[in-house]
Parts: C-alpha cells; sequence; structure tokens
C-alpha cells in the first residue's frame, strides 16, 4: 500500500513537470487534428455511398367528376437524400426529436471510442521518450532493457486491432440487454486499451523474460490500474490530456516491479 501511494504520488508531480506538460500537449493536438480529419473522411465516404436515390410521387384530382393521376419522378444525389430524409421527418416532431438524439447519441459514443484508440496510438510513440524521463529522475540504477521492434510492434497493435473488432460483432446479441450491453460495449475497446498500453511500456523497459514474470506475479494488479485508467478516459477528453500521465504511472509500476526481480 506505502508503494502503491508512493508511486500515485511521483506520478502526480512527474505528470506537472514543464517537460510531461509540453509531452501532454502532442497528444491532444495530434488527436484532435486525426478526429477532425477521419471525421471529414467518413462524412464524404458515407455521401459517396448513399448514390442517389428515385423519388416517385403520385398526385390525384377529380375534375368535372374524372379523376387524374399524375406521376412525378424525381432523382436525388449525395447530400440531397439527407434533406428529403430531414423534410420528410419535419413533419413529425417526436421522430424528428428521435433520430437526432440517436444521431447525437451514437456518433457521441463513435467519436469517444475513436479518440480513445488515436490517443492510444499516438501515445505510443511518445513513450520511450517519458520512460527515459522518468527513469533520469527516479531509477538511475534500473537499465531500461525492452524487447520488441516496429515490425513486431505494428504486428501486434493489428493482432488487437482485429481481436477488439471480432469481439464488437460477437458481442452484438448482448447489446439488446441493459445493463449488460455497457459492458459488452466496453470490453472490446478495454481490451486494446491494456494490451496496446502495458505492451508499450513492458516492452521500452523490461526483457521479455522479465515481463512474462511481471504478469505473473502482478497482472491482476496492473489489470485493475489499466481498468481504472479507462474508466477517466470514457470521461470526455480525459484521454487527450490524461494519455501522458497514463504512461507515467504505469512506468513507475513496471520500474518498481522490474527492480524487484532484479535485485
Amino acid at each position: 500500500m506505502i508503494d502503491e501511494q508512493n508511486i500515485l504520488r511521483l506520478s502526480i508531480k512527474d505528470f506537472f513537470s514543464a517537460k510531461m506538460l509540453k509531452y501532454s500537449l502532442l497528444p491532444f493536438i495530434l488527436t484532435i487534428i486525426a478526429m477532425y480529419l477521419l471525421f471529414f473522411y467518413i462524412a464524404g465516404v458515407s455521401l459517396e455511398s448513399l448514390g442517389s436515390m428515385d423519388i416517385h410521387t403520385t398526385q390525384t384530382t377529380i375534375q368535372n367528376g374524372i379523376p387524374h393521376t399524375e406521376i412525378t419522378d424525381t432523382k436525388i444525389e449525395g447530400g440531397g437524400i439527407i434533406d428529403y430524409i430531414v423534410n420528410f421527418v419535419a413533419t413529425s416532431a417526436l421522430v424528428s426529436w428521435l433520430i437526432s438524439f440517436s444521431l447525437y447519441a451514437i456518433g457521441g459514443l463513435i467519436t469517444l471510442y475513436l479518440s480513445i484508440i488515436v490517443a492510444v496510438i499516438i501515445i505510443g510513440f511518445l513513450t520511450p521518450y517519458v520512460l527515459k524521463e522518468i527513469q533520469r529522475r527516479h531509477y538511475n540504477d534500473v537499465e531500461m532493457i525492452g524487447y520488441s521492434n516496429i515490425f513486431l510492434g505494428l504486428l501486434q497493435v493489428f493482432k488487437w486491432l482485429f481481436v477488439m473488432i471480432l469481439l464488437f460483432f460477437l458481442f452484438i446479441p448482448l447489446y439488446f440487454i441493459p445493463i449488460v450491453n455497457i459492458i459488452a460495449l466496453n470490453l472490446p475497446l478495454y481490451y486494446f486499451f491494456h494490451k496496446m498500453i502495458t505492451y508499450d511500456i513492458a516492452s521500452n523497459i523490461v526483457s521479455y523474460e522479465e515481463n512474462r514474470l511481471i504478469k505473473f506475479n502482478s497482472a491482476n494488479n496492473i489489470r485493475f490500474k489499466t481498468l481504472a485508467l479507462y474508466l477517466i478516459s470514457l470521461i470526455p477528453f480525459a484521454i487527450f490530456f490524461g494519455a501522458v500521465f497514463y504512461v507515467i504511472y504505469l512506468g513507475h509500476t513496471y520500474f518498481v516491479e522490474v527492480k524487484k526481480i532484479r535485485s
């Protein structure tokens, strides 16, 4: 318990240092830019995928007791389809409100999840610099060995992305069960979050065998910490500023654990 209190205290102190605050700005700026570009790319693809829509309208009038039917064919494309749908449902305030609420809710959820994924990937590039600064400040007697390379790292990222997407699809039946759907929606993303952040830190500090020992001895402790950090990430914008703190906090954890192993 004393070790954990010291780790948290040191992590907060390190995070508010000038150098770490500078590092914190980079994930924020880069994630905002990435999300901005991704939004417009998806919006453009969505509009193109709508293609065109043929609208057939029929109007019947009676003149001198004789019915006359007029059929009008209209073709709309791209954004015009959205305008047509909005105008069509505008006659029903309830339907319009439900559609608007659904779009904002789903869009907000997707944006939040994407921001976590993007931020975790971006912080991976800063992790070595953050960890070296922590080592310089507190762990000069602990050598950073590391066991990974770019090829292996990319392979792992694609593997975890694939598993995360697969889990999202496998859990679809659970999305309709209250309470359970909250866990089902977050479990795949937590899996990716945990794998990414622990791999980034461990692969920079310890050897492969030391990492296996740490997983064996402290797996539950590390999972508890990554789960707590993931729940914090669900607060909008928290991941933008807190990503560097996550690396600092877990970095201290790994330095302490590997120090115990080597001594």
